[in-house]
């Protein structure tokens, strides 16, 4: 029933910026109760919390997100954002929009409908 769908990436050079996005379809009114998470994934590495977003616009960034990534969202488009500013190597990896009705969390186990991810890939 939920859909998310991210689009935006693909192969960008070490200090470059790329915009994801992530159509959220199937929410209806509910997405203005959940929280919006972007998640990451290298090649032989678990899965990791990057950013996430509530309804309410508090966010979370990781360390390595902190001052170079901005997560936003507009719910009447129904479609979170990434801007990856200064990407590096370490960049590198599947990302994945995901929903959640906690607050604020970065937990996987508390993400119940997740995108089928996509690539990027900082390369010179």
């Amino acid at each position: 029933q939920v859909h998310l769908v991210e689009s935006g990436g693909g192969l960008v050079q070490p200090g470059k910026s790329l915009r994801l996005s992530c159509v959220i379809e199937g929410a209806g009114d509910s997405l203005a109760y959940l929280t919006v998470g972007w998640f990451r994934q290298a090649p032989g590495m678990e899965r990791e919390g990057v950013s996430c977003i509530t309804y309410d616009r508090k966010i979370y960034y990781s360390e390595s997100a902190k001052g170079r990534f901005t997560i936003s969202r507009d719910d009447a488009k129904a479609t979170a954002y990434l801007q990856m500013n200064n990407v590096n190597f370490d960049d590198t990896g599947v990302y994945y929009c995901a929903l959640s009705g906690h607050y604020l969390t970065i937990a996987l186990d508390e993400y119940s409908y997740w995108g089928q991810g996509i690539q990027v890939t900082v390369s010179s």
